[in-house]
């Protein structure tokens, strides 16, 4: 197969887009969890999230996050175009510190959970997901 100059230019430029957008990606739910935590320590441990080690379709991925005593949780989708999710937050007459929703998930990536404690601190916890079919228009 033989490639005119243009088309080598365009796959050279759609190879190079490909090896950085991972990294905007990334830098994105840096940015997200930063403006959550303001700059704060993050610790692992302390938040319990379920999520699927296997999503057949990405539209819909069921995820369950619940930390004792946070005053909020936030879920993030590392790998999306958009990646915070959701933030749940709790009054302090909350019994359970529990949220359960459903995602879209673009692709195979790391589902984050970071939970805002009622003391000030921030833990974490992250489960990564296998997407099958994405669910964000790929």
């Amino acid at each position: 197969m033989i490639f005119t100059r243009r088309e080598t230019l365009v796959l050279s430029a759609g190879a190079a887009t490909a090896a950085f957008l991972p990294m905007q990606v990334n830098a994105a739910a840096d940015d997200a969890i930063a403006a959550f935590t303001g700059g704060a320590e993050v610790t692992d441990g302390g938040v319990d999230l379920v999520a699927p080690e296997i999503a057949e379709n990405g539209n819909t991925v069921p995820i369950e996050v619940s930390a004792e005593g946070a005053a909020s949780i936030m879920l993030i989708a590392s790998g999306n175009p958009t990646p915070g999710v959701a933030t749940f937050n709790f009054g302090k007459l909350a019994g359970a510190h529990t949220a359960s929703t459903r995602i879209r998930l673009a692709g195979t990536q790391d589902v984050v959970a970071i939970a805002k404690m009622a003391d000030g601190s921030f833990k974490r916890a992250s489960a990564n997901v296998k997407v099958t079919i994405g669910g964000c228009g790929g």
